[in-house]
């Protein structure tokens, strides 16, 4: 099981500065922005990419990300603490769209992650981590379709605590520095009058709520870390770079589940290419049939056995079509076709007798 590398999904390098960063970003949130990209799997791959620049544009989570990967930023670092510091609202001024109050990090968080908490003074609810397993199948299993078992270590709610990360239930309390609402105000006066300053409390991290006993199991995480058997049944007619996408099988965060995408990979076969549901493969036949003729038998992806007829005066690299014996179309839409292209081999080491028999051949033609 894999999620994508931040360097390669920015497509930087690993050494590359905070200007290079800054600036791969900035032309793959012009690309992807679901404001500007009607496609479906836009706002995921947004969500993607905003998430490597969250982490590599700051200096603490790039140097933990650099020695730990993945694990280390969340285990250390929630959803929301992920995005937090990057200057989000500086990309996106002068590219023609915001997020309503600026692109910055509130509204990036709000609007993709479901973050509810702070200024409005409900709770946190973030969603868990998508994960990502590739798997890889045989050119018969992507025909047939696949059932299987994968085992997947992810984070999942605590057991023990209920995901409330609190040993008991008593031990929550109010927290005594914003008083629950998740927010704290600053005032000031200026020469202009009374400035106030709204901030998320950065004892409950906007929650409202402090736990002054931790639960033993999770040490008040909440969550913890398990390996899971999931059941995968991949359908016939999935190609390579197909995706499949288990909702909810994913890492459990504050609020819903995210989800599994399990990545296909069908290894090339030693008969047969593949071009979308249609199948290809090549025949060698001698000259003899080729001139005059013949029936050959042709494997086909089902494991059966077909015949196909070879007319007289066939020429060497002409293609026959079977018609149905490709791979399934996804969702039942029928099958692809089979095309066979015939080689016409040349005989080597001749008899002497084979030698005239060819040059009275010659000599006919």
């Amino acid at each position: 099981m894999t999620k994508r590398d931040y360097y390669d999904i920015l497509g930087t390098d690993k050494n590359a500065d905070k200007k290079e960063i800054k600036k791969a970003y900035r032309k793959l949130a012009l690309k992807y922005h679901p404001d500007k990209n009607p496609s479906k799997d836009a706002e995921e791959k947004f969500k993607e990419i905003s998430e490597a620049y969250a982490v590599l544009y700051d200096d603490e989570k790039r140097r933990m990300y650099d020695q730990y990967g993945h694990s280390g930023i969340y285990q250390q670092f929630s959803q929301e603490d992920i995005f937090r510091g990057a200057d989000f609202s500086d990309i996106f001024r002068g590219m023609g769209f915001d997020f309503g109050m600026g692109g910055g990090f509130e509204d990036i968080f709000e609007r993709f992650f479901g973050r509810r908490t702070g200024f409005n003074g409900r709770s946190v609810r973030i969603r868990g981590a998508d994960l990502q397993y590739n798997m890889e199948i045989s050119l018969e299993n992507a025909y047939n379709g696949y059932k299987t078992e994968i085992k997947i270590p992810r984070a999942e709610r605590c057991d023990e605590c209920n995901g409330t990360g609190a040993g008991t239930v008593d031990s929550i309390k109010t927290c005594p520095q914003c008083g629950g609402t998740g927010q704290v105000r600053n005032s000031r006066r200026t020469a202009f009058g009374m400035f106030t300053q709204v901030t998320v409390c950065n004892r409950c991290q906007g929650g409202g709520k402090i736990i002054e006993t931790p639960c033993k199991k999770c040490r008040g995480r909440g969550r913890i870390q398990v390996s899971r058997n999931i059941e995968i049944k991949i359908p016939g007619g999935v190609d390579d770079g197909s995706q499949l996408r288990l909702a909810g099988e994913g890492e459990a965060g504050q609020g819903e589940n995210g989800d599994l995408y399990i990545q296909i990979h069908v290894k090339p076969h030693r008969d047969f290419e593949r071009r979308g549901a249609d199948l290809y493969t090549l025949k060698k036949i001698n000259l003899p049939d080729a001139a005059l003729g013949t029936k050959i038998e042709v494997n086909t992806i089902d494991g059966k056995t077909g015949t196909l007829k070879i007319p007289e005066g066939t020429q060497n690299g002409t293609i026959f079509k079977i018609k149905g014996k490709g791979m399934p179309y996804l969702h039942g839409r029928g099958y692809g076709d089979l095309f066979v292209t015939v080689e016409i081999t040349t005989p080597r080491n001749l008899s002497r007798r084979a030698k005239k028999l060819l040059e009275e051949l010659r000599e006919e033609l």
